[in-house]
């Protein structure tokens, strides 16, 4: 595994950064942060949000200031990155899922994985009937304006969550392979729940046949096609000739029809990579999630990993910088929902449904892991920040408001407050005496 400092500068530095950025500025300016969020770069007829939206947004004083003309969309700061760009993190959280499903020794075959997938379930099921059941306890007023959130305290951080999780139970503790099989079973389930609950606009599937026939034919070309023409060969000339010569271009082409298919369609853009991505010629073996020896494999899908990995780190920085920008007068009903679903319905859900897969369907936990150490991680799991932070952008809409304030922000607020899960983890790790182990 990566020394923790390491993993810190390499997944999650910039990311924090940018949060806290945005923080400052909204927090100082908010009217100069909110303008550069939402600032036009390009008007067209093809990528970016619809001119109706944005005029929205921005109000229609500001927007005039613009010669719109007679274009359809415009391509803004913030859908470049949330929308556009935001789409290779996705893919590179995808490429870790299907590793993990789809190769013999992947971490989500098996025996081995079922208590975490269960555990995963109630992981998400805990925060979904708290935040709801509380939403409903405060008044319908409340739950009418919030009820569209219910996802957002579902989401588990993977690269925080590991981090913490290292510095409670150390790198040799079987509880971090359990944290990290739950965290990529989330994180499979997030996509999913993107997809279906959150559309970007009206739907029109017929749109995702785009999608559906860029990744067909570019595995037919220059996947498959190859391979079958390398029968026999031991060299593989052809399969090397089209690795060492086109590399990825064929598939970055791909990527742009069926991100285009993806908009089109009104599923969320940034899932528009996640067709293309199992049609890349990938390893027979996956060392496992932030393995250092990931780093040694030359296969297509792990050298588009490493090609994308220090422009994902850029893209979270902007990431962070576009969507923590929340006043923090905007806490609110949603901030506290969110909160409650991460902090007690992620351990409650985890430590239910991990004790009914280990004793009640004997499916038994990793030799060394104690049941106390279910809600440790269950605690550690509540650390929702990226993917909560992008839910909530997705769910509410900036016009929703909930006693004079934005619900988008207010559950917003409650994605970065949900650091505060790392102490409470650290705390619990300590009174439920977790030994240590590094090796």
């Amino acid at each position: 595994m990566y020394k923790v400092w390491n993993f810190i500068t390499n997944y999650s530095l910039l990311l924090i950064i940018g949060a806290l950025l945005a923080l400052v500025w909204a927090n100082t300016d908010i009217h100069s942060y909110h303008h550069f969020v939402e600032y036009p770069l390009i008007f067209n007829d093809w990528v970016g949000m619809p001119i109706g939206n944005w005029v929205h947004e921005m109000g229609e004083e500001a927007a005039s200031h613009y010669e719109v003309g007679d274009y359809s969309r415009v391509l803004t700061i913030h859908y470049l990155f949330n929308d556009v760009l935001m789409a290779f993190f996705f893919a590179i959280a995808a490429k870790e899922v299907w590793e993990a499903v789809i190769l013999k020794n992947g971490s989500l075959r098996g025996k081995k994985a079922a208590t975490p997938l269960i555990a995963t379930f109630g992981g998400m099921a805990g925060p979904i009937a708290v935040y709801l059941g509380l939403a409903a306890f405060l008044g319908s007023d409340v739950f009418d304006a919030v009820s569209r959130g219910w996802a957002i305290p579902t989401a588990t951080d993977i690269a925080f969550s590991y981090l913490v999780g290292r510095v409670i139970f150390g790198a040799g503790h079987p509880a971090i392979r359990f944290l990290l099989l739950l965290a990529i079973a989330d994180d499979a389930a997030g996509l999913v729940i993107l997809a279906i609950f959150y559309p970007s606009s009206e739907l029109a599937p017929e749109w995702l046949l785009l999608s559906v026939a860029a990744a067909v034919i570019v595995f037919a070309l220059f996947n498959y096609l190859p391979r079958k023409m390398d029968v026999g060969k031991e060299l593989r000339p052809n399969s090397t000739w089209v690795r060492e010569k086109l590399s990825v271009f064929p598939y970055l082409i791909a990527a742009c029809f069926s991100w285009y298919g993806f908009q089109q369609a009104g599923i969320h853009p940034a899932l528009g990579l996640l067709p293309i991505v199992p049609t890349l010629p990938h390893a027979d073996r996956a060392f496992g999630f932030f393995a250092e020896a990931e780093t040694h494999l030359h296969d297509l899908l792990n050298t588009a990993e490493h090609l994308l990995k220090h422009p994902v780190e850029i893209i979270l920085f902007f990431f962070g910088l576009l969507n923590a920008g929340v006043e923090f007068n905007s806490i609110g009903s949603p901030t506290w929902l969110v909160l409650a679903g991460l902090l007690i319905g992620k351990p409650l859900g985890i430590v239910i449904m991990g004790v009914i897969a280990a004793y009640g369907l004997k499916l038994g936990l990793p030799k060394g892991m104690r049941t106390i150490d279910l809600f440790v991680i269950g605690c550690v799991s509540a650390i929702g920040f990226t993917v909560s932070l992008f839910i909530a952008s997705v769910a509410f809409d900036s016009t929703t408001m909930l006693n004079g304030a934005k619900v988008q922000d207010a559950a917003k607020m409650g994605a970065l407050f949900s650091f505060a899960a790392a102490i409470v983890a650290i705390i619990a790790g300590k009174l439920c005496r977790v030994e240590k182990q590094n090796a």
